[in-house]
């Protein structure tokens, strides 16, 4: 049997994002940087419940959207795989702009900002530098 990949999930209670949709964004941010490969078994409902202190229910109806988006699928007394990535191979491959981002972050925390204003501020220039992208 294959092992899991190496996804831990993180699920913050206040976000106000539904639990179940944590799982997902959380699966296609891994997918995206290549933290998760096609063939890859994600974690079973009940490790993720063991780890989360979540419904299980909650975990299978992650594990359906990201069936139903064609990105993973269950396979019957196996797991659940994947079956496709996301991103393209420069997410993955470029260092230097991940080091430069990580740079980044540091100095803004050096510079009293807490995690979510660092995010707050990332969004608001990525929504900014990508506005009127059809890509996205």
């Amino acid at each position: 049997m294959a092992e899991s990949a190496a996804v831990e999930f993180r699920i913050d209670r206040r976000s106000g994002v539904a639990t179940y949709l944590q799982i997902v964004q959380q699966t296609k941010q891994a997918l995206r940087l290549g933290v998760l490969e096609p063939g890859d078994r994600l974690p079973t409902a009940r490790e993720v419940v063991e780890a989360t202190a979540i419904n299980p229910n909650t975990v299978l109806k992650a594990y359906r959207e990201l069936e139903r988006e064609g990105l993973v699928e269950a396979r019957r007394g196996l797991g659940t795989f994947v079956r496709r990535t996301l991103g393209s191979a420069a997410v993955t491959t470029d260092a230097p702009l991940r080091e430069e981002l990580a740079a980044w972050t540091l100095r803004a925390r050096a510079a009293g900002l807490d995690r979510d204003d660092v995010s707050a501020l990332f969004t608001a220039v990525l929504d900014s530098t990508f506005k009127g992208d059809t890509r996205t």
